[in-house]
């Protein structure tokens, strides 16, 4: 098919979603639309796709990037051509965003980057080879080549790399009115914004002025006047997950980035703050999982990557918890109630030391866990085991008594219950303090050596347990 279209499609079919919203009721991009979408690349039916995929926004056209199949990506990016906005890119997986950029080429690249905001450009810009990187800055204007190459200079996931270039910044000896005709006349200027930015000659942070302030303020007043002192800037090479906790302990909108000399290089705004939070949300849950950085456009190999070291450490600790009842195997085979029951109290144990351990991980990821209070939060903790297993194993034993016509059994699992649950507790809580104070990842280590302890107690203090009680009697 030809560029100008299909007229066999038609204008009504043209017009189908021209207005409307492309998501379904639960979020997922509409199955119609994507099928006209799927069938438009097919068609090579250009005038469709320009007409209802070009327009959308960037989060959208993220979305469809990801709802639809990996082959008609890269189609959908050649159909379009400079139609495509790259910023669509940032609302991608990794994997996707490297797949359509890498297919793309350097001098479009620079063309659409040109026209991107800053934080966008280098979102994109970073996960390019260096020699990529080097070819696309030096298509671009020199003040915007520095910019972007000062960005890229900072570590990975600090504010540095976040931070928006573009910004307004006056001295401090300008008037109202100075400032307003200066936004007005200037036309390098954010494309939205809410803070003016004030500075000596050297660039150094003197203040702030919110825009508010500076329309409700008569034209000849200076702006020192009005200024109000910058008490939470934003050092650049502060890690972006600080950097999100500030704007939510101090409910901010904006917040001036500076350079280890307190010189302005930068600003944060609120919805790169909102990705942040996100990614370091999701980043928390997936390691949690032990499954790393993994995305769901990851091939079945990179997926099995990203999963086989911490299973392989499951397998390492569930050996060990297979040798402790091992232990115990003449008293299981004199009496197969045990057998039967074993996996109750390591599964309770178990389910108790993830909650524990997701409360404690998540704790420290926002500071709120910290070594003034780590006394009373484990004493909490140990409560809310002794209590939990009180409840459980009451319940459990009465049960597993009724079950097997033996109150031994059930006073036995009742009291191994109780046990485990004070240990998941206690592991849940002091496994990722422990390996935070010794500089691991909480995120990632804790789930395999809070199951590894939940399961050898409740193994070895229900099996002992039974052992010492039907030895005895």
């Amino acid at each position: 098919m030809s560029d100008t279209g299909d007229n066999d499609r038609g204008s009504e079919e043209l017009a189908a979603f021209e207005g409307s919203d492309i998501y379904a009721d639960d979020g997922s991009v509409r199955s119609d639309f994507l099928m006209h979408v799927g069938a438009a690349i097919a068609d090579r039916d250009t005038i469709y796709l320009r007409k209802h995929v070009a327009g959308l926004h960037a989060s959208e056209l993220g979305d469809l990037l990801e709802a639809i199949q990996p082959e008609q990506r890269l189609a959908l990016v050649s159909l379009l051509g400079k139609e495509f906005d790259l910023a669509a890119l940032t609302e991608v997986d990794e994997a996707i965003r490297l797949d359509i950029v890498e297919h793309l080429p350097n001098e479009q690249i620079a063309e659409a980057i040109g026209e991107m905001d800053s934080d966008d450009a280098v979102y994109i810009l970073e996960d390019l080879d260096q020699e990529d990187q080097e070819e696309i800055l030096a298509k671009l204007p020199f003040t915007e080549r520095v910019r972007l190459r000062r960005s890229l200079d900072y570590p990975e996931s600090t504010a540095g790399r976040r931070m928006q270039t573009e910004f307004v910044a006056v001295p401090p000896f300008w008037t109202v009115g100075q400032t307003i005709d200066y936004m007005r006349e200037d036309d390098d200027l954010p494309e939205s914004f809410t803070q003016i930015f004030v500075i000596d000659p050297t660039f150094k942070l003197l203040g702030t002025v919110d825009l508010d302030r500076v329309l409700r303020t008569k034209r000849s007043v200076k702006i020192d006047a009005i200024m109000r002192d910058t008490s939470h800037s934003v050092p650049a090479e502060m890690d972006q997950e600080e950097a999100a906790q500030l704007f939510e302990q101090y409910d901010l909108l904006s917040a001036a980035v500076v350079d280890d000399n307190g010189r302005l290089v930068g600003v944060l705004t609120i919805d790169d703050v909102v990705d942040v939070i996100q990614e370091e949300a999701e980043e928390d849950l997936l390691r949690l999982s032990g499954v790393g950085d993994e995305e769901l456009s990851d091939s079945v190999a990179e997926a099995s990557r990203s999963r086989v070291p911490w299973l392989f450490v499951n397998s390492m600790t569930a050996c060990i918890s297979a040798s402790v009842i091992g232990l115990f195997d003449a008293t299981i085979q004199q009496i197969v109630a045990l057998a039967i029951l074993m996996p109750i109290v390591a599964g309770m144990g178990g389910n108790a030391g993830s909650q524990t351990m997701t409360v404690t991980v998540r704790a420290l990821a926002t500071r709120g866990l910290d070594i003034h209070n780590a006394p009373r939060i484990i004493r909490r903790e140990a409560g809310v085991g002794l209590l939990n297993g009180m409840i459980f194993g009451s319940f459990i034993g009465l049960v597993a008594g009724f079950w097997f016509q033996d109150v031994h059994i059930g006073g036995i699992i009742a009291t191994a219950m109780l046990i485990n649950m004070m240990a998941a507790a206690l592991a849940g809580i002091l496994i990722p303090l422990l390996l935070d104070k010794s500089g691991a990842d909480p995120a990632v280590s804790s789930a395999v050596f809070v199951t590894a302890v939940t399961d050898i107690t409740g193994f070895f203090s229900f099996l002992g347990i039974a052992t010492w009680w039907f030895h005895v009697t």
